[in-house]
């Protein structure tokens, strides 16, 4: 079996991963490609630079492959705590998973209409560039709904990882805030129309700040192994008078 600090660096490095691709196809990609509001130039940026947006594409399919993943050995050094808010964890990560993979077809449908394919000559260039910019506005809302998921998970993972004594219980409060203010960024979205980037950076901020300090403790530190073995061996005694009805 791997030991729980192996398997604390392994969550860290998925955390890493989710983080560093993420953030790859967001602000390396999209947002040097995609002017807001101006089909013709966004168009243009894309034709100019198509390997550069597929290559922004997989990189969002790698991001949330790790994200699949992440979870996992999550579960495995917190379900000692309370197997039920672990098992929520796992489900609000599934759920943002499948809606983010199936919303990703819209940013590659905006490929697809520049492509130049013979069946697209019933439109005109401008009309093609409007449409390819509504499939990526699409996207753009479509992402935040995932987002929303991503935020729902970090508050069992906060509770968790306050109660397990296996990690510092400020990374727990930090998680937990995170997770308000992913939603409180995701919803005004939706709800604000005249929602800005500067709103959003000083939200988004505590965020930024729990998952990256999170995830730079599991893969420094790992996991406080002799904590975690008491926490673990409470649990499977617990578990034990259970099942003989004790």
């Amino acid at each position: 079996m791997i030991s729980p600090k192996k398997t604390a660096r392994l969550a860290g490095f998925l955390y890493l991963m989710v983080i560093v691709f993420g953030v790859f196809a967001e602000f390396f990609v999209r947002q040097r490609l995609i002017v807001p509001g101006d089909a013709a130039t966004t168009a243009n940026n894309i034709m100019a630079s198509e390997s550069l947006f597929r290559i922004g594409f997989v990189s969002d399919l790698i991001q949330v492959t790790f994200w699949l993943l992440l979870p996992l050995p999550l579960y495995k050094l917190l379900k000692s705590v309370n197997k039920n808010h672990a098992s929520l964890m796992v489900i609000f990560v599934l759920v943002g998973v499948a809606i983010q993979c199936l919303n990703m077809l819209n940013q590659f449908a905006a490929l697809l209409l520049l492509g130049g394919a013979d069946y697209l000559t019933v439109f005109e260039t401008n009309q093609l560039h409007a449409l390819a910019m509504f499939f990526l506005n699409l996207h753009k809302y479509g992402y935040i709904i995932p987002q929303i998921f991503h935020g729902l998970w970090l508050l069992p993972l906060g509770y968790l990882v306050f109660k397990s004594g296996s990690f510092p219980r400020i990374f727990g409060v930090l998680l937990i805030i995170a997770c308000c203010c992913f939603l409180l960024d995701e919803f005004g979205r939706f709800l604000l129309p005249n929602y800005g980037e500067t709103i959003a950076l000083v939200v988004g901020l505590p965020t930024v700040i729990g998952e990256f300090s999170f995830c730079g403790w599991l893969l420094i530190r790992g996991v406080n192994v002799e904590k975690w073995k008491k926490r673990a061996l409470e649990s499977a005694k617990t578990d034990i008078n259970e099942i003989k009805g004790v």
